[in-house]
Parts: structure tokens; sequence; C-alpha cells
């Protein structure tokens, strides 16, 4: 039986909402990198450690108001948070008004892109050309970078994570700080997509820095109730954006 069937059982959390971090420094060396035309990001830092970039940290403190104010959501029991820095950090500024417990968990990273990382996708064709057919071959659900990860091999990790959150936290409110492929993986697990259905929300509907992607739980299970809203980040100072992931810089020309 598939997780997605498994949480229909009944068990699990009661809420799953899934954040993408905000704005980074990364999302920013990329947008400069594509107009440019250049080959790589100027981006010294490996990918673990790329910082939220000042409008990023505001646009996590504009969650955390949102999530701590009287006009917000029920707020969460659980936090768990992918380990790399822009997503860790968003977590800890969103959640810092509430008293919540917080974990980091390595199957919430972005997407490895392996040899390919840092690479723009005219970078990828000039460098790596044999690369380049073989992810127009393949497809971006199923091509595996050398040494990286497909979107099918972060599945496996969401189907992993889900796995426990159904044991461990029966009825309680979960919230998940992430990366954008990693959403989607969720979006494809929970919901029981097919790979040309993912792939269309992907280039139709842009995920925002610091957006929400929430599912309620009722009778058949969890059920997606919002995807990619930053309406919360309306009043802010912060600007919205909807940067690519730095994990995500092949997926384009």
């Amino acid at each position: 039986m598939g997780i997605a069937a498994a949480l229909h059982r009944g068990r699990g959390p009661v809420e799953l909402v899934l954040v993408r971090h905000g704005e980074s420094a990364g999302n920013l060396a990329d947008a400069r990198a594509r107009d440019a035309g250049a080959e790589r990001l100027d981006l010294p830092a490996r990918d673990a450690d790329v910082e939220l970039s000042d409008n990023g940290q505001e646009q996590a403190r504009a969650l955390g108001r949102w999530v701590s104010g009287d006009d917000g959501p029920d707020r969460p029991d659980l936090v768990v948070c992918s380990p790399y820095r822009r997503a860790a950090d968003t977590a800890r500024l969103a959640t810092a008004g509430i008293d919540t417990e917080l974990l980091v968990d390595e199957r919430l990273r972005e997407r490895d892109l392996g040899a390919l990382d840092g690479l723009t996708g005219k970078g990828i064709r000039a460098l790596h050309p044999d690369e380049a057919e073989r992810r127009s071959h393949v497809g971006k659900f199923y091509y595996q970078p050398p040494s990286g990860e497909s979107w099918a091999d972060v599945v496996l990790r969401v189907r992993s994570l889900l796995a426990d959150l159904r044991e461990g936290y029966d009825g309680r409110r979960v919230w998940l700080f992430t990366h954008q492929a990693v959403v989607m993986a969720f979006r494809y697990t929970l919901e029981g997509l097919d790979e040309a259905t993912l792939l269309e929300i992907d280039r139709s509907t842009p995920i925002p820095n610091a957006s929400i992607t929430r599912y309620e739980g009722g009778p058949d299970g969890l059920a997606l109730d919002v995807f990619a809203s930053d309406e919360h980040l309306e009043p802010a100072p912060a600007a919205r954006t909807a940067e690519a992931d730095r994990g995500e810089v092949a997926r384009d020309g």
C-alpha cells in the first residue's frame, strides 16, 4: 500500500503545512546569472550554507507575525526543517514567537544537483552537452545528474518522512520548512499525481519564497487546501518573490 493510501486510513497529522524558505542569496545569484547570460552562478558558498537575503529574512519574520497573530492560522505542534541554512533560518525566524518543538530532518533538504550544481542551463549545455541531451530525453522527473538526485529520488525521501509522521504524530499540526522541489514531491506523493500532471503544475504555478502549501485532515485523509500562497506577506515590508531554487537552476534555458 502506498503512503497516500496509508494516510487515508485516518492516521497522521490533522494538518500538514509546507513552507518554502525565504528569498536566499542563491535565488539572487541565479537571477543575476540568467540576466547576464552567464554559465555559472557567482556564489562561493556550498548549497547547504546559502543564507537568506535581507528580504528573505523579512519574509520569514512576516510569516512569523502572521502565525503568532490573532488572525493567523492554528499554531503548529511540531516544526521540522531542512538542515540547509536558508530553510532552517526561515523556520527559526518564523517560529520565534511561538512555543513549539523544532526538529531538523535531512529528508527535507534541497535536491542535490551533483556535478551540475552552480551551473545555469546555458552552462550545462556548454560544459556538459551530453547531460543536457540526456535530461531532455529522460525528462525532468526521472533525470538524475551525475552524483546528484532526480525528483523521483526526492519523492523517496518524502515517502519515508510521511511514514514517520503517520506513526508518531497522529492528530498533530505539523509544519515543514523546505525547498521548492520538495514541496512538489509532497504534492506528487500525497495526491497520487502522475508525472505529466506534476510537471504541468510546476510549469504553470511558481512557488513563492516563504509561501505555504497546506493539507487539511478529514474523513478521507489529508486533502490540499492551499497551494503556494504568500498572501500573508501582503501587509509586510518584505517584497514578494518567486525565484527558482538553486537546486532548480538547470530547469530552464
